[in-house]
């Protein structure tokens, strides 16, 4: 995972997640508490409400995102640009300074007069968006969506958010940000979730993630919330999704973002980083959990994608097992890559359910009738295990129907 350095400001896993803070200077924008036109008013409210709280980053919108609305030109967005500028050499505090646009033309003017990073909501549509970001030397988030400035972040569909952020490329200092919310009608709920669940597949191009998750639909929803009672499920989430690799936090709520966002980070497991120094060999174990998320970093790498299969574990309880059927497991799982423990009813617990014993007489399992157990072992050999036991046992295989039908 490559770190990106936004105008001093380190973004990645050896920093502490960052939080983003939203100034609007549109109108139409959906959210109020966030909107200003005047930049003194803006610039009151960048330092108390957004800076003040520990916003690490200002994200300043010239045009609402909504899909309902008439999309601005560059011209348009150029026109209010001036009252951005002005907010920030009228703010105080000490942060990075984003502009939201799709347009390069507003980019390059904004990186020209005091900003310092690009939050583009159409992810490269604009081709020639990497080329000035480059020659600025600057960060820009880079948010999926298809090849149209007209749509941003208008897929639905996960595999597709994936592809669609390689779109015209990456800059050395490019994030990469999943697109959550309600940008076209065919985009659900379901659709977002999804993408949530998926997120650590997106560390797979190997660069920092944003996401925008506050007080979105699909999580408001979950609780049955309005927007003004949806904070405790946006911070919820926000914990989650730091802890599943997330780096900077979008957010109209800085001083509770960032404290979920902390304890996020806080219990986000430890992995093995070593070498870090130029010239070394370096050595990072990836936070892998599924075996797709296992193909993106082999895809990324060019390598053989076929041992995804093996990238990760899986742990089984099973119970009620017959003589025959934990026969069955014993001989199938005599390979190497499935470890297996079993008891049979009457054993004594714990001692007699390490591998590979059984024993006869004793109190009653705790399980019932029948042998219990755990099977561990990676997807592909799960379900290998499974192919083999069905012709012993058709029950058994049946039962573990479910570790050949979801092996990712």
């Amino acid at each position: 995972m490559r770190n990106v350095d936004a105008a001093g400001l380190g973004i990645g896993d050896d920093h502490p997640p960052r939080i983003m803070g939203v100034l609007n200077v549109s109108a139409e924008s959906p959210y109020d508490p966030s909107v200003y036109d005047d930049p003194g008013e803006a610039a009151e409210y960048v330092d108390e409400e957004l800076i003040g709280e520990g916003a690490d980053i200002v994200d300043v919108g010239l045009e609402s995102a909504n899909k309902d609305l008439d999309v601005l030109s560059a011209e348009q967005e150029l026109d209010r640009l001036d009252t951005a500028v002005e907010t920030l050499e009228s703010t105080s505090g000490d942060a990075v300074w984003s502009i939201e646009t799709r347009y390069h033309e507003v980019a390059d003017e904004a990186l020209s007069r005091g900003f310092d990073m690009v939050n583009d909501i159409c992810g490269f549509a604009d081709p020639e968006m990497p080329r000035v970001c480059r020659e600025h030397d600057a960060a820009v988030s880079k948010m999926a969506s298809p090849s149209d400035l007209e749509r941003p972040g208008a897929i639905e569909d996960v595999d597709e958010i994936y592809e669609a952020l390689s779109m015209n490329g990456f800059t050395d200092k490019t994030i990469l940000d999943p697109a959550f919310g309600g940008w076209s009608v065919e985009k659900t709920h379901a659709d977002d979730r999804e993408t949530f669940r998926r997120l650590r597949e997106f560390r797979g191009y190997g660069r920092p993630l944003l996401v925008s998750i506050n007080r979105k639909s699909f999580l408001k929803t979950i609780a049955g919330r309005t927007t003004e009672e949806a904070l405790p499920v946006s911070l919820a989430a926000t914990s989650m999704a730091v802890e599943r690799g997330a780096h900077v936090v979008r957010t109209h709520d800085v001083a509770e973002t960032r404290d979920a966002a902390l304890v996020g980070a806080e219990f986000a497991r430890d992995r093995v980083r070593s070498g870090r120094d130029a010239g070394d060999t370096t050595v990072e174990e990836l936070d892998v959990t599924t075996v797709r998320e296992a193909e993106r970093h082999l895809a990324r790498l060019a390598a053989d994608r076929s041992v995804a299969g093996d990238a990760v574990a899986r742990t089984y309880e099973l119970r009620g097992l017959t003589d025959e059927a934990v026969g069955a497991l014993r001989a199938a799982t005599a390979e190497p890559g499935v470890a297996a423990a079993f008891a049979l009813a009457g054993s004594d617990a714990p001692e007699a359910a390490s591998r590979p014993s059984a024993t006869d007489g004793g109190a009653p399992d705790r399980a019932g009738d029948g042998g219990s157990g755990l099977l561990v072992g990676t997807p592909a050999g799960l379900s290998a295990v499974r192919s083999a036991v069905s012709d012993v046992s058709g029950a058994l295989g049946d039962a573990l129907e479910p570790i050949a039908d979801t092996p990712r």
